[in-house]
């Protein structure tokens, strides 16, 4: 349904609910395809051997042919994680090259990987240690997208306004993504994610229950949930996707999956959004 999208300043669209595949090691192929075939249509994943298993979501769209599902139905979303979020010993490009050279290698592992001939969303994991160094990556990623490599750019796990902002003057192709942790340790991001409202970019939440279990207890959330006849956890999904955010799931539970992309089933008041809005 279109209320489940996000029309994008690039063209594509991309689900306002995503499924995350961090943590999924040799399970990877089956949650992908278990997932997809409940009815999600973005899959975020990295070239980071450390925590993501890349060709098992390369496995999983070609088993998804078997069921009609074909990569051009799906939003795919991969990232180049710098030296600094790698394990030394599966860096899956030169750690010795040039920063170019290293996104260059990572984008052709992530492509091998996932089988496809572009991606939907490249994510640069994390800024680099200094501003020139973290240009230095954006442009490499710039060429991919004017070489029809990429659709569009983000970052992930920035969370310094002024570092997002340097980002995004220095840039030509404009930062479309931010995800990050969704947590009380960075105030939920209240002023980032304001400045990326005003910007256009839309900012991607994960660890979004894990990191809020007080949040999914709390009296007023419960209410809310019991009033909708949904879980506490459909309300803090459903609230984020109505003010703009697009939360990732991780979730292996066939329950969990159907309850997450039931969000869109229902409504939350003007009312309930701002009682919540004011337990952030």
């Amino acid at each position: 349904m279109d209320n489940d999208y996000i029309e994008m300043p690039s063209g594509i669209r991309m689900p306002k609910i995503i499924y995350g595949t961090a943590w999924k090691r040799e399970q990877t192929a089956a949650l992908v395809v278990k997932a997809v075939k409940h009815g999600f249509r973005g899959i975020d994943t990295a070239c980071q051997p450390r925590h993501y298993f890349e060709p098992g979501v390369g496995q999983a769209l070609k088993e998804l042919e078997t069921f009609g599902i074909f990569r051009n139905q799906l939003f795919l979303q991969t990232k180049y994680t710098p030296i600094s979020g790698q394990d030394p010993n599966t860096i899956p490009y030169n750690p010795n090259a040039p920063l170019r050279e290293q996104v260059m290698e990572s984008f052709a592992v992530s492509k091998k990987n996932l089988a496809t001939n572009f991606i939907d969303s490249l994510i640069l994991h994390s800024p680099l240690d200094t501003h020139d160094k973290t240009m230095e990556v954006w442009r490499a990623m710039e060429e991919i997208v004017n070489h029809a490599g990429a659709k569009q750019l983000g970052i992930s796990n920035c969370y310094d306004l002024l570092r997002m902002q340097q980002l995004y003057k220095d840039a030509e192709i404009k930062p479309a993504v931010l995800q990050n942790r969704f947590y009380k340790e960075t105030n939920f991001d209240k002023n980032l994610r304001k400045w990326c409202a005003e910007n256009k970019i839309v900012y991607q939440s994960f660890w979004t229950l894990t990191a809020n279990p007080a949040l999914l207890q709390n009296p007023i959330v419960n209410d809310i949930a019991s009033s909708h006849h949904k879980t506490p956890a459909q309300v803090l999904f459903r609230y984020l996707t109505q003010t703009g955010v697009a939360p990732l799931t991780g979730t292996t539970s066939d329950t969990h999956m159907a309850e997450d992309l039931a969000i869109f089933s229902f409504e939350l008041s003007a009312t309930d959004v701002n009682k919540i809005h004011h337990l952030l």
